[in-house]
Parts: C-alpha cells; sequence; structure tokens
C-alpha cells in the first residue's frame, strides 16, 4: 500500500505560486472544488488528519463516495500511488504552507504568516518545495 504522508515536514509554497499572501480557494458554481476540501480539512482541523486522510477525501467527496463502500474504495485507491499535498494547488496557487508534525498529521499555514516563516525557518523540518505549475 503506497502513502502519501510526511513526517516532520514542511512543503513551501512553490518558487511559480502567483501570490505573494495566501488566498483562500475560491468555491466554483454549487460545487467545491479539490483545493477547497483540502483547504477546510486542513484549516479548520489543524493537526487532526494525515495527508492521505485529506488526499482521499476530497476525492471520495469529488467521485460520491460515502458510507460502506469508502473503507474498500480507499484501500484500491492506494494500491497505486497517488499525488501528494506538494502538487495541492494549495501550495503551488494559492500560497499555503503544509507542515506535517511527527505523527504525519497536517496543517496549512499561509504565506507571510508569522507561523509559515517559523516553519520555513525551522531547521528540525525536513524543507521541501511544492511543485512549479510550469516547467523551467
Amino acid at each position: 500500500m503506497h502513502t502519501t504522508n510526511y513526517y516532520n515536514t514542511f512543503i513551501q509554497v512553490a518558487d511559480d505560486c502567483p501570490v505573494t499572501v495566501a488566498e483562500v480557494p475560491p468555491v466554483k458554481g454549487d460545487h467545491k472544488t479539490i483545493a477547497n476540501i483540502q483547504f477546510n480539512m486542513m484549516a479548520y482541523h489543524p493537526y487532526e488528519f494525515t495527508s492521505d486522510d485529506v488526499v482521499f477525501e476530497a476525492y471520495a467527496r469529488k467521485n460520491n463516495i460515502s458510507g460502506a463502500e469508502k473503507q474498500a474504495a480507499r484501500e484500491q485507491y492506494f494500491l497505486k500511488g497517488q499525488a501528494c499535498l506538494r502538487s495541492s494547488t494549495l501550495a503551488k496557487r494559492y500560497g499555503w504552507g503544509i507542515h506535517s508534525n511527527a505523527d504525519g498529521k497536517v496543517a496549512i499555514y499561509g504565506l507571510g504568516s508569522k507561523e509559515y516563516v517559523q516553519c520555513s525557518h525551522d531547521k528540525t523540518l525536513k524543507q521541501l518545495k511544492a511543485m512549479r505549475s510550469k516547467r523551467v
């Protein structure tokens, strides 16, 4: 089984992120985007979920997977490798850094915030960059 979880890691915004201050991802029509789902889980429930929880829950909600079928769908989903939160538009487009603690639980911090600066300078954390949106 594959995983997207990181431990004691901070994912900084991508080098080509277009914002200088974090933005809440906009809702498109009546449906929440993957970015909205991920934002709500990590912003309003910091350090409650792992990256795997966030990535799969966004997938499940977008694909209307719920109830009894959810656990089997999760196992099937992680049988192959999945994109981690380094590829999330939260870190690529909207200016949110993602911190994973020692237990693999995640929270987000906005670019320009005191917490973002602290995490990005913390030598005890593995520092990663979000994936770029454009090829170099």
